[in-house]
């Protein structure tokens, strides 16, 4: 079993998971990706001790470690809260109103982009593009995409809803 000395640690069961992933690979750092995904489902974000703890299992340097979570929008590197509301701001996203939805948001919220709720509730960033051109403009909640007119009310609206709910998954606040 893969057994590294750091102030972070993966549970047992993360460590056994860990070295299936790895040896399902010809190398390990070829592990990296869904590492990364145990590794933010554990600890809540991928803080620097979290980066280099990974890049020790996969004898990495961790410098690659963090140029591929800075390169992803699906990796967290600090506390974004429960609820993490990305809303892409490219061209096309753009062009069809993100914007407003952005501002939406941050009325919502009162919080700016890459800002937190004081409660920890809810974290608000622009990201650079969602890959959901076709359905702008798009917003993704932690994991789920938000799409198919989208706009400023539908943001409020669900923005409401996650807080009325409280600690229930997203697909229960959206049904």
């Amino acid at each position: 079993m893969t057994e590294v000395s750091s102030p972070v640690h993966f549970s047992e069961q993360m460590l056994e998971t860990v070295d299936r992933l790895i040896a399902k690979y010809e190398k390990p750092e070829c592990a990296l990706l869904p590492i990364l995904h145990l590794a933010q489902d554990q600890f809540g974000h991928l803080s620097p001790p979290v980066l280099n703890y990974v890049a020790s299992l996969l004898k990495m340097p961790p410098g690659k470690v963090f140029d591929v979570v800075s390169f992803y929008t699906m990796f967290k590197t600090r506390d974004m809260g429960k609820w993490c509301l990305q809303i892409c701001h490219n061209v096309t996203c753009t062009m069809m109103g993100a914007e407003r939805l952005v501002h939406a948001a941050v009325e919502s919220l009162g919080v700016g982009v890459n800002g937190v709720t004081e409660d920890k509730q809810f974290s608000l960033v622009t990201v650079e593009c969602l890959g959901s051109c076709d359905k702008a403009p798009v917003m993704q909640v932690n994991n789920e995409f938000v799409e198919r007119a989208l706009d400023a009310e539908k943001v409020k609206n669900l923005i409401k809803d996650l807080r009325e709910k409280g600690q229930t998954t997203f697909e229960e606040v959206t049904r």
